[in-house]
């Protein structure tokens, strides 16, 4: 049992959440603290609850997020600011964040610093971002968060946190400080009670009869147990440090014995002499980077501080912080050994010449590294005891002539700089170098170049390259000859994706070591010069400091000021004022109840789907793989179960249904086919992996498996025709208008998975009389509307099929490979254009690949043709297919339609500028709308007044200084050969949908109100802007008192019988509709109230809210009232604007792209809540980076996804979103036909991401001209795909862009300068 399963499951403390079980995402962190009687020392670290096996934490102290604080005792200043600051939106990653940041206080203070200010911490701004370096949160964009974390930090300047609750713009540090809920260290929580160190100097230990875990205290004891387990007929061991692979490698059998292995002193040893550090197999990955890192005096390294400390410094990438406090080093090294894992620890140790000690029987034996690797994989009864990291001695020079130094650096190209990602390769190399002082030649005496996790067994050396280079004096040509040899050793094995990327990252790195080492070449490598301002390298001396400076420009740099510019309305109060998120604190304190944290009812089962591998398929039998039930089985539930009087659906829209399991055949790999049932979710899910499919494709035709094929077969959806949009104008006359035409381009758009941080879960009791009710709601983004309900309705027929109640939580494995997620999609266009680069026509064909059931697909044209009318295409013809495909039935995902759409058009203008050779901001601006043009393209296009855009596109080039950055990043280009920058500025026009809304107000007898909406809070702050306007409409009744209403106003989530006709929480207007319907109930209340406080105001002269509602209720007026929101026909579409600055830099060694600042502003109309309003633009932008820039959602060649955990799936976290986002938002006035003028911001601002996408391409095509300078006229297509990953910007780089160079140099060169 792990320690997350067995807080949630044998204690109340539920804040400890499961977001993926594989030590990824942060959610279950909590604090542990392990107290030492023996030197009285409480050690404190943050760990994955979920990784953490419970008997390992015997004897030590656990803290939660409610044991900081709750909402009866008081909140912890960590809750109060994560509130106040406006860090949490749905939730559920909250609790997490909130112990990260307490784990790093709690070490913050146990250093040495000076006292800081009242209010902070000794912790510095560097800390406070790294220490959620590994949590993720899918909802705020992370700088909500950052702020904070930082407002704890000693060194923290007050001015450059954002938005908060605390004090207003300009006030003078000492009142912000004195604002700020107090911390003081002095009074903090007692990670370990004195109680408690009693009972562990009572040394009470586990009986390992009962536990079946067993902790020896000695090698010998060790070996023994190990032969003992053995010959008990083959009993399952498993040996125990930190567990933390278990994330990787989803071991879920049952072992028959653990050993824990932490209390071998031979294997916790940290060892220092004269010839290097040894490092037991036990130490935690963390301990050993401490160890690592030895303090120095000097600013200047020796060559064993500097290998050590670079070796820690490449640690320190590895996994999250959480995760290195737990996972050892010597469990890495096995993983890599037995396993092939993808290991940074053994390529560094591998170049820095490493040995591990290993015992077999009674025979030690100390191998190298590279030994130990490429040995078979070692018995269980083998055991790794250490790893020995000789220390470097300076060189003697017995030649006055030359002068010769150790150099050291390590690489990693991976998806996050700051680690929490598997690396697409890693590298060290280590060289002795020496320079004759009369030539200035320099030569390498000796050298190792190691290399892994590029997709083969275990990390190698290059022995070629090795052999080659040694003895040699290095040139242009030896580089050369040194780097196409490299390029020849590091292959990946058949199979590895992104091979032949992997194998430039090898060249790449090879060339950034030794470039600078060669005088002319020196020049143009930035690398190891950001830190010197000299041109060239002329002695070893430099090259050596600027390689024994650990934190040089390597090191990223996280997040820098940003700011926030908006405008409180004081005309509807408390509506538009920036009022902290309802409920925020609870969530901090994990008070917050989600589904999966209801207790279970008394005999409850728990659900676990088996699904389909195959695309198309008879489904002959689902068997399990042994004849009997697996443990704690109670049945199988499938289609066959369900009721003669029942159908087979488990969800259902406008359009059609989706079968809940397939009945005879499978139509897609994912598809449901049964639900395991059990008496425990782990049960459940380990009897899942327990099933045998037989499956016949014999005389089946073969599935459609991509949209060509579906063109081929007919296979489509019918679009009905009022979700068809009409085309705009005569695009036959407007390309014959044409100077330039670009015919049949095609472009294509991959998929996206919603990662919302609460999986799948459902509850279903048998009683249809139980209703479960005001339970929080883990993000959605789309996947929680119609997604959601097959996962109930296979809950309530296990329920009904059972009689038990029975609940069910995917995994998240599970989840990703059901979820279908945003809609994939080909498109081919053909445009017309003038010289000046004005468009007159565009004609689009679109495929989308919608999957195999309608869901919400064939609203698709119409989401898609309101986004591509951003621009005044002249005229407008498309053809929109939904094609049904054997895939996952894709659905709405934040921005279904809009998103792909807008990135088209802008897709299209970019394409138009490159042709003419246009600057393409040019070509958006001559074809952005005027009004009468908007008109023409949209039925929704509102008041002249009203149309913004145009000014705030004027605006946001002033606010970000464009023109002035624009030209500092052509220089930048021109004096940076491996580094390129892109800037780019994109509009959006996004058109929303008003629906239908009910709401319901009620006033209990001692005035507080109680409200209820159709709409369910997700983390948007739906239940907040509720409260606000319900103040806003009840203070219309002018109670004396000075009451403050919103105070006494509770939302409570409604269900399905107490509203009815609630409809969906979607399309961004829910909160504005939910806010009329309560509006429109409270002008109700008020009307009846009038009359009676108008004559208590007669009699009694002054009358209290308190005093109004005691004498209602004593007349029985009715106090509840409902209403149902219904939008004009004319008003309940409208446009919303905004537009967006970004600036990138990409690496054209690797391929990653930094996002460096992006400006947004938008128009909000009057914002009814700022803060709330500015947590979604934030949020969306984000979300729509991670869609355009990081999150590859890939599946096989059956169409089963393959991106299924937080190891293959990448969103965004704070090291990957710009370092700087300034957001304006733009109060453009009244909106007559606008709910108190406001606008919808959920999904709008995620479109405006493309600026970091084509910001991105911008810097691209720099590098693409650069290398076109340099002689290479065979360049590939410009094909930029989404999403843009590191392999495919690399590769648009040009994979041998290093090659190329040095060819070209090789040529060119006429004497021993560059130019």
């Amino acid at each position: 049992m792990t320690l997350l399963e067995f807080l949630r499951t044998r204690t109340p403390f539920k804040s400890v959440k499961l977001g993926c079980g594989e030590g990824g995402c942060g959610a279950c962190i909590v604090l542990l603290s392990k107290y030492d009687p023996v030197i009285d020392h409480v050690e404190d670290l943050t760990v994955s609850s979920c990784l953490t096996l419970l008997c390992s934490v015997n004897g030590c102290a656990i803290t939660t997020t409610e044991g900081l604080g709750n909402s009866k005792d008081g909140f912890h200043s960590i809750h109060q600011r994560f509130a106040g600051f406006h860090s949490s939106q749905c939730g559920f990653c909250t609790p997490g964040m909130c112990i990260s940041l307490f784990g790093a206080l709690v070490n913050a203070e146990k250093t040495d610093r000076p006292k800081p200010s009242p209010g902070f911490s000794k912790l510095t701004v560097v800390e406070a971002e790294k220490a959620i370096a590994g949590n993720l949160c899918r909802c705020t964009g992370y700088r909500s968060i950052a702020d904070a974390c930082k407002s704890f930090a000693a060194d923290v300047d007050l001015e450059d946190l954002g938005l908060n609750c605390f004090w207003k713009k300009g006030e003078n540090p000492d009142v912000k400080v004195s604002r700020l809920p107090s911390y003081d260290h002095n009074n903090e929580i007692c990670t370990f009670p004195e109680f408690l160190k009693c009972e562990v100097k009572s040394s009470f230990l586990l009986d390992s009869q009962k536990s079946s875990w067993y902790n020896p205290v000695s090698v010998k004891e060790l070996q023994s147990l190990l032969k003992a387990i053995k010959g008990n007929n083959g009993a399952r061991i498993k040996l125990v440090a930190g567990n933390t692979g278990m994330g990787y490698y989803k071991d879920l059998q049952q072992y028959d014995k653990y050993i824990n292995l932490c209390h071998v002193p031979e294997l916790s040893i940290i060892g220092k002499d004269r010839t290097g550090i040894e490092i037991g197999a036990t130490v935690t990955i963390s301990k050993a980077i401490k160890a690592l890192k030895t303090e120095t005096n000097g600013e200047i390294l020796s060559e064993s501080e500097m290998v050590f400390k670079k070796i820690a410094f490449q640690m320190e990438k590895i996994a999250s912080q959480f995760v290195r406090n737990t996972g050892s080093v010597g469990g890495n090294l096995m993983m890599a050994q037995r396993k092939c894992f993808p290991s940074d620890i053994a390529t560094i140790l591998l170049a820095a010449g490493s040995f591990v000690n290993i015992i077999t029987d009674t025979m030690h034996e100390k191998l190298s590294v590279e030994d130990f690797l490429e040995r078979p994989p070692l018995d269980s009864e083998i055991i790794l005891t250490s790893v020995k990291i000789p220390k470097w001695e300076p060189i003697k020079n017995e030649c006055s002539e030359k002068d010769c130094k150790i150099l050291f650096e390590t690489y990693r190209a991976a998806p996050r700089p700051l680690g929490n990602a598997l690396p697409y390769l890693n590298a060290a190399f280590l060289a002795e170098v020496c320079r004759w002082k009369s030539s200035g030649e320099i030569a390498l005496n000796k050298c190792v170049l190691a290399f892994g996790a590029y997709g083969t067994k275990h990390s190698i050396r290059a022995r070629k390259v090795e052999e080659f280079l040694t003895g040699k004096k290095l040139t242009l040509d030896v580089l050369y000859e040194s780097i196409k040899l490299v390029g020849a050793s590091v292959v990946p094995e058949d199979g590895t994706t992104n091979s032949a990327y992997r194998s430039s990252l090898a060249v790449g790195f090879l060339f950034d070591f030794l470039g600078p080492l060669i005088d002319n070449v020196a020049k143009i490598s930035n690398h190891w010069l950001d830190n010197h301002g000299s041109a060239t390298i002329s002695t070893v001396d430099e090259v050596k400091q600027n390689y024994e400076q650990p934190d040089h420009a390597k090191v990223p740099t996280l997040l820098s000021l940003s700011k926030h510019v908006f405008e409180v309305t004081k005309e509807y109060q408390p509506v538009g004022e920036p009022v902290k998120k309802s409920g925020a604190a609870l969530q901090a304190s994990g008070e917050a109840i989600f589904v999966d944290d209801i207790p279970s009812p008394m005999n409850c089962l728990y659900g676990a789907f088996i699904y389909s591998t195959k695309p198309f398929a008879k489904v002959k039998s689902i068997k399990f793989k042994s004849k009997s039930l697996p443990y704690g089985v109670s049945a199988l539930i499938s289609f066959k179960d369900i009721p003669k009087d029942g159908e087979n659906i488990g969800s259902k829209s406008i359009f059609g249904p989706e079968p809940l399991f397939a009945d005879e055949m499978t139509r897609y790999a994912g598809e449901r086919l049964a639900l395991v049932v059990a008496d425990t979710q782990k049960h459940a899910d380990v009897a899942s992996n327990l099933v045998v499919v037989d499956y016949d494709m014999e005389n089946l035709e073969p599935p459609i498996l991509t949209v060509e094929e579906a063109v081929k077969r007919s296979s489509f959806f019918e679009v009905p025709p009022f979700f068809y949009p009409k085309q705009v104008g005569d695009v036959s006359k407007g390309m014959a208008e044409a100077d330039h035409k670009i015919l049949s381009a095609k472009m294509k758009l991959g998929s996206q998975y919603y990662f919302y941080m609460e999986n799948q879960s459902a509850l279903a009791l048998p009683d249809e009389d139980k209703l479960l009710g005001g339970l929080q709601v883990g993000g959605g983004f789309g996947g929680k509307a119609l997604k959601s309900i097959p996962v109930a309705t296979a809950c309530a027929l296990a329920a009904h099929t059972l009689q038990r109640p029975v609940r069910m939580y995917l995994n998240r494995k599970t989840d990703m490979i059901m979820a279908g997620g945003r809609h994939p999609m080909e498109i081919t266009y053909s445009v017309g254009f003038k010289y000046s680069g004005k468009i007159t026509a565009l004609q689009l064909d679109i495929l989308i690949n919608a999957g195999i059931s309608p869901d919400i697909s064939p609203a698709m044209p119409h989401n898609m043709v309101g986004a591509l009318k951003k621009y005044n295409w002249g005229a407008l013809s498309f053809d929109i297919k939904v094609c049904k495909t054997n895939h996952s039935s894709k659905s709405a995902m934040r921005g279904p339609g809009e998103t792909q759409a807008s990135l088209i058009a802008e897709a299209v203008i970019e394409h138009v500028a490159s042709t003419l050779s246009m600057d393409v901001d040019s070509v958006r601006s001559i074809n952005l709308h005027t009004h009468d043009s908007l008109k023409m393209f949209y039925v929704s296009s509102g008041e002249a007044l009203e149309y913004s855009l145009t000014s705030m596109w004027d605006k946001i080039a002033m606010s970000s200084s464009l023109n002035q950055r624009t030209e500092v990043v052509k220089e930048f280009n021109r004096n940076n050969v491996w580094q390129k920058r892109g800037i780019s500025r994109v509009p959006v026009v996004h058109e929303v949908i008003v629906r239908p809304t009910p709401g319901k107000v009620g006033i209990l007898s001692d005035g507080s109100v109680i409200v209820e909406v159709g709409g369910i809070e997700l983390g948007q702050g739906l239940w907040t802007k509720v409260k606000q306007m319900a103040a806003f409409a009840l203070s219309a009744i002018k109670c004396d008192g000075g009451v403050e209403l919103l105070d006494k106003i509770r939302v409570i989530q409604s269900d399905t019988l107490s509203l009815i006709q609630g409809g969906f929480t979607t399309g961004s207007t829910t909160s504005e509709s939910s806010c009329e319907a309560v509006r429109l109930s409270c002008k109700t209340l008020v009307e009846r109230l009038t009359p009676l406080k108008e004559r208590l105001q007669e009699q009694m002269g002054s009358v209290t809210w308190e005093m109004l509602i005691s004498q209602a209720y004593l007349e029985a007026l009715n106090l509840s009232a409902s209403s149902f929101f219904v939008p004009d026909l004319n008003s309940m579409q409208y446009l919303n604007y905004g537009a967006a600055v970004s600036e990138v830099e990409v690496n054209l060694l690797t391929g990653e792209t930094t996002f460096l600042r992006s400006d947004i502003i938008y128009d909000c109309g009057k914002s009814l809540n700022p803060a709330v309003d500015l947590g979604q633009i934030e949020g969306a932008f984000v979300q729509g980076i991670g869609f355009l820039m990081l999150e590859d959602y890939t599946t096989n060649s059956d169409g089963l996804v393959v991106a299924d955990s937080t190891w293959s799936y990448k969103i965004p976290t704070i090291d990957t979103i710009p370092k700087q986002i300034n957001v304006e938002i733009h109060n453009s006035g009244h909106h007559k036909n606008r709910v108190l003028s406001s606008k919808a911001c959920g999904e709008p601002p995620l479109l405006l991401a493309a600026s970091v996408y084509f910001a991105a391409q911008a810097a691209i095509k720099e590098a693409r001209e650069q290398m076109f300078s340099w002689g290479c006229r065979d360049q590939p297509g410009f094909n930029f795909q989404v999403p843009a990953i590191m392999p495919i910007v690399k590769e648009l780089c040009g994979l041998d862009c290093v090659e190329r160079y040095l060819k070209w140099k090789i040529g060119s060169e006429t004497s021993s300068e560059l130019y």
